[in-house]
């Protein structure tokens, strides 16, 4: 989990413009937010690795979850609107769950 989380944080930085173009029109700042979740993605996943941490680092990315579900549905409806990545960002809404699901086991 914790590179899972490490990797996709990275990935804000590398790629921001993927991250960009799925975050909400009312989403203020989008690249200063964008910067921020892909830090905080990756201090929770190098949180995770110690066991000290790790049960805020559980917190964090569920709330973290939660926070980003609304950019994932507005990228599954730009996503039904274009015809293209349809049951990728469909399937992606249950990941969340069952995302959620696994931080929680850290508890």
């Amino acid at each position: 989990m914790s590179l899972l989380y490490i990797t996709a944080g990275i990935l804000h930085f590398v790629y921001p413009r993927f991250y960009l173009k799925i975050t909400p029109k009312w989403v203020p700042y989008p690249e200063k937010i964008n910067l921020f979740i892909g830090g905080l993605e990756t201090v929770l996943g190098i949180a995770l690795l110690f066991e000290n941490t790790r049960f805020f680092a559980a917190i964090g990315i569920i709330a973290l979850l939660i926070a980003v579900f609304p950019a994932n549905i507005y990228h599954f409806e730009k996503s039904w609107k274009r015809r293209k990545n349809v049951i990728f960002t469909l399937l992606r809404l249950p990941m969340q769950a069952l995302l959620i699901y696994w931080a929680a086991s850290f508890l």
